[in-house]
């Protein structure tokens, strides 16, 4: 098997939800930094648009969107699951919910003025000014929620996820799942990022008990991957063959079809490229970039828009 490569920056939520998954599964993986804002040149040289993050690379196969990664490190690894039979849809979907609304309503609680000032200390002016417009511009120019309803939203999501984990040391049970690691991310950046406002936490003990066992997972194995040798990495490899799974058409478009593929509420710069698979449950395009070669780029069909490209 390939290297597994973790596109990411420290502080990012959702790439701590990888990495922890990563260390649940032991698995050893490569990290390759990128910057927090755009423009991400070498990222985008990969996906051909997709500025989220994470993104893994595994060889000339790049995988965009949590959701589909942690799909991909399943079946990399089976055991131990995050996706346990008994529990399977309940899990996915907690972990939806919680990769959406309570991300939303956990960062606009984080970035209140307490908050800015932890995340940004140090920071030059117009490093603040680039992140708030670089993150306005993801959200598509849409308000964020205003801190005092997020205040309010949060407390009681944190009430009932405290609820879920009476009687057990995980959300489903007696091992972490997809739900766990979904959940923690937003929560693991109101703790270690903006200290100051953690104190959210005191009133659900079990909350509080359950980071501390997540945070214990840790990260696996990781070693240092320079950005231009990822592209290398790229470059020198041959994307795996599809999978033969059946071609799910929802939209009238065949496949080699020129496409766009784009998130559908946060982050929305497309991907161009010649649809080569939709399945069940992702998209795959195949493009060319003149640093990373030809790659295949693949998508979760929840989540993501499809469109022909318009002659």
């Amino acid at each position: 098997m390939s290297d597994l490569i973790l596109h990411h920056y420290p502080t990012s939520p959702f790439a701590e939800k990888i990495r922890l998954i990563l260390g649940y599964k032991q698995l050893a993986w490569k990290s390759v930094f990128i910057p927090m804002i755009m423009p991400k040149p070498d990222l985008t040289a990969l996906t051909g648009g997709y500025r989220k993050t994470p993104v893994l690379q595994i060889g000339a196969d790049i995988y965009c969107d949590t959701a589909l990664i942690c799909d991909v490190l399943e079946h990399l690894a089976p055991t131990p699951t995050i996706y346990p039979d008994a529990v399977k849809g309940a899990a996915r979907i907690v972990a939806q919910w919680a990769d959406s609304a309570l991300f939303t309503a956990a960062m606009a609680y984080n970035f209140q003025p307490a908050g800015v000032a932890q995340v940004f200390a140090g920071a030059p002016a117009e490093g603040v000014q680039a992140f708030v417009a670089d993150r306005t511009a993801m959200r598509g120019g849409s308000a964020r929620m205003a801190s005092a309803d997020a205040t309010g939203t949060y407390k009681s999501y944190l009430r009932r996820i405290a609820n879920m984990l009476h009687g057990q040391d995980f959300l489903f049970g007696e091992q972490p799942g997809v739900a766990d690691f979904a959940v923690y991310h937003p929560l693991w950046f109101t703790q270690e990022r903006t200290p100051a406002l953690a104190g959210i936490f005191d009133a659900t003990p079990e909350i509080q008990a359950w980071m501390a066992r997540m945070q214990a997972i840790g990260h696996g194995t990781a070693g240092k991957c320079s950005a231009e040798e990822a592209l290398q990495v790229a470059r020198n490899s041959t994307p795996a063959t599809e999978p033969g799974d059946v071609f799910q058409d929802e939209h009238g478009i065949a496949l080699g079809s020129p496409v766009l593929v784009a998130a559908d509420n946060f982050g929305l710069e497309p991907t161009e490229g010649e649809l080569i698979a939709a399945t069940r449950t992702r998209y795959t395009l195949r493009r060319t970039d003149d640093r990373a070669g030809t790659v295949h780029v693949h998508f979760p069909r929840v989540g993501f828009t499809l469109k022909k490209v318009s002659a």
